[in-house]
């Protein structure tokens, strides 16, 4: 992966069709889909309960672009080599998942993985200026993590804008997960985002019989953020 701030439409296959992740993926890679991100829930640290290692080995294959996975779980540590074998090319931990978060990036980036940091709406963003060398992404719950199809969160936008100060020039996305539409992904990309994850933005009103709408819906993104 060559690092590069341009800006990315990730879309959530937990809003695609769950009998046909292969096509789905396919469909909307051809569609303009820059990353696919893969949301990975616990019942625990979360409360829902979704993916795990056997699902992204299975995907894997289908995805020509990045496999973003999000590990919404705690504990994190044991799982991380599971995930990296199963084809994950970054590996996002939450902050609150641990109390060793350190070791957890280290762990991540030991097994080849590129290592992603979350932070949920209510964490502030003082406690990981000591982590900002060890990630390679940072994501911005702009939704209480564990179910789709929320509101977005509005006072995380300053969150995102002092996180871009914070980061300066350092190789680091700034991914945004949750409520990402039109109307909200400016204000995003605004603040210095370059990664926007979206679930239902994307696959509303599409199929993989006809997958035209989640290219309107990718290019109408990106087109309200002036790219």
């Amino acid at each position: 992966m060559t690092f590069d701030r341009s800006l990315k439409i990730a879309p959530s296959i937990l809003s695609a069709d769950f009998a046909n992740f292969g096509q789905e993926i396919r469909a909307v890679e051809a569609q303009g889909a820059d990353w696919i991100h893969v949301d990975v829930m616990d019942g625990h640290f979360v409360p829902n309960l979704t993916f795990g290692p056997p699902m992204c080995a299975a995907i894997r294959p289908h995805i020509k672009t990045v496999m973003d996975v999000h590990l919404m779980i705690a504990p994190v540590d044991p799982y991380i080599e599971a995930f990296a074998e199963a084809g994950a090319d970054i590996l996002t931990a939450h902050l609150e998942a641990g109390s060793h978060v350190h070791r957890t990036l280290q762990a991540i980036r030991g097994a080849g993985c590129k290592a992603g940091l979350a932070l949920n709406p209510g964490t502030g963003i003082e406690e990981i200026g000591y982590l900002l060398d060890m990630v390679d992404l940072i994501c911005v719950m702009t939704v209480n993590p564990g179910f789709g199809g929320q509101k977005f969160i509005h006072s995380q936008i300053d969150k995102v804008r002092r996180l871009r100060e914070m980061i300066g020039d350092r190789p680091i996305h700034i991914e945004i997960d949750g409520g990402i539409t039109p109307e909200t992904a400016p204000l995003m990309a605004q603040a210095g985002a370059d990664v926007l994850v979206a679930g239902s933005a994307v696959f509303k009103g599409g199929s993989v019989d006809d997958p035209a709408p989640y290219g309107d819906n990718i290019r109408s993104i990106k087109a309200a953020c002036g790219g």
